[in-house]
């Protein structure tokens, strides 16, 4: 039988750890392997490649044209840090930083990293290419998609070591200059691949994607209840849903609450979500030097439903962030109702648009400013409310997962259908406006 009468055959590499540790592009890859798997219209077959240690992370999101498999395992390095990780819990983390700084002082000595090589791991999966659907990128006898994400690390190196940026240029430029396409979420972060990695503009995608909580079960009356007396929820609060990365900007937004307090005499309550990672400890010593203990949350890693319920139970959501590649927090908060204010920087402006109250994330001013009227302004909030629901029509994990199989197909030289050629075209192009 010919090579194209059988279906087209994915890879997507989905080699992640739960709990929230690579943030926004693990909700990425569940959105993308979600959306594909409801394609019910091709021919297309997936192999969604685990992680030898939790193969099955995306088994709840997978369809009937999908299969998961593990990834090769680990090396004793990486099977070692993970038994630490478990053993030592949140000492894993402060050790980490000590053993980074140490080998930072000898960063200008070392050699640059060397980009991972298959070793035939891809190509015995008997497939036609591979989607590399996050930051990481292995060389093989493939044609491959790549999704960078962002590059950060160039315009806020200072957030990086010398390691991370250099393991961050070795991938990024592989996996841009040598992968047959390059898929990002918006058109601010095709403009930086564009230019950093002199890819051409014709191989690289605008594909929007949708909101991650549309893949969890929505909260009832009762578990709204529930969430809001587990986390001792105030009846107004603004919501922060990020992990404790510096470019999320939390001192500032810690400041501003600050700000409004002695300056206006306004306490406003602040629930901060997301995995505290090695930079918390120095937004804990601000909160206490700030005197915000009372007033602000952070609750960590939440599951899925309880997201959900704090979008819907918050007044509205703070996006105070300095940098994104897409702006995944501020579709969910579409999604659910709630109104936003968010930087008007990077991706954020392309999603936002005039569904946003726009802030200056540099000015603590400006942050204080759009608390301040985000919570005495219920017509400002009502308005916000009303665009974000119908701008959020603008981002689908439906439309998404079938750019994406355009792209596959385009690809693997398979025919294209009149629809496939219009997303493909409206991907080359700001699909926000």
């Amino acid at each position: 039988m010919a090579r194209n009468a059988r279906a087209l055959r994915v890879a997507i590499n989905a080699q992640l750890l739960p709990g929230g540790e690579v943030g926004g592009v693990e909700q990425f890859t569940m959105g993308l392997v979600h959306g594909l798997g409801r394609l019910s219209d091709g021919l297309e077959e997936y192999l969604i490649v685990g992680h030898w240690l939790h193969p099955d992370l995306l088994a709840p999101y997978i369809g009937p044209n999908q299969r998961i498999l593990s990834g090769p395992r680990g090396t004793r390095i990486q099977r070692a840090k993970r038994i630490a990780r478990r053993a030592l819990g949140p000492l894993y983390a402060a050790g980490r930083k000590v053993w980074r700084a140490a080998r930072t002082a000898s960063a200008a000595s070392q050699q640059p990293s060397e980009v991972p090589e298959s070793g035939g791991f891809f190509e015995s999966l008997d497939v036609d290419l591979v989607h590399f659907p996050y930051q990481h990128f292995v060389r093989c006898n493939l044609p491959t998609i790549y999704n960078p994400h962002d590059v950060q690390h160039l315009h806020y190196p200072e957030f990086f070591t010398p390691e991370q940026i250099r393991w961050r240029e070795t991938l990024y430029k592989a996996g841009c200059r040598e992968s047959q396409a390059v898929a990002v979420d918006s058109a601010s972060a095709r403009d930086d691949i564009v230019t950093r990695y002199s890819v051409d503009p014709r191989n690289v995608f605008v594909i929007l994607p949708g909101p991650p909580t549309e893949l969890y079960e929505p909260p009832n009356d009762a578990a709204l209840a529930m969430v809001k007396r587990k986390s001792r929820l105030p009846e107004a609060f603004a919501l922060y849903p990020a992990q404790t990365w510096p470019h999320k900007n939390h001192l500032r937004l810690l400041e501003a609450l600050a700000l409004l307090r002695n300056t206006h005499r306004l306490s406003l309550s602040l629930v901060c979500t997301g995995r505290k990672n090695e930079h918390w400890p120095k937004i804990r010593q601000r909160m206490r030097e700030l005197r915000l203990q009372d007033s602000v949350r952070f609750l960590g890693f939440v599951g899925t439903t309880e997201m959900r319920a704090l979008y819907r139970l918050a007044q509205f959501v703070i996006f105070p962030s300095l940098f994104e590649g897409a702006g995944l927090p501020v579709l969910e908060a579409f999604a659910e109702g709630t109104p936003v204010a968010c930087s008007a920087v990077t991706s954020l402006v392309e999603y936002g648009g005039d569904a946003v109250l726009p802030l200056d994330p540099t000015s603590v001013e400006s942050i204080a400013d759009a608390i301040r009227r985000m919570s005495s302004d219920g017509e400002l909030r009502a308005s916000l409310r009303e665009r974000g629901l119908a701008r959020k029509r603008l981002f689908s994990w439906e439309r998404a997962a079938k750019t994406y199989r355009a792209l596959y197909r385009r690809i693997a030289r398979r025919p294209l259908t009149d629809e496939d050629r219009e997303l493909l075209a409206a991907a080359q192009v700001s699909q926000t406006g």
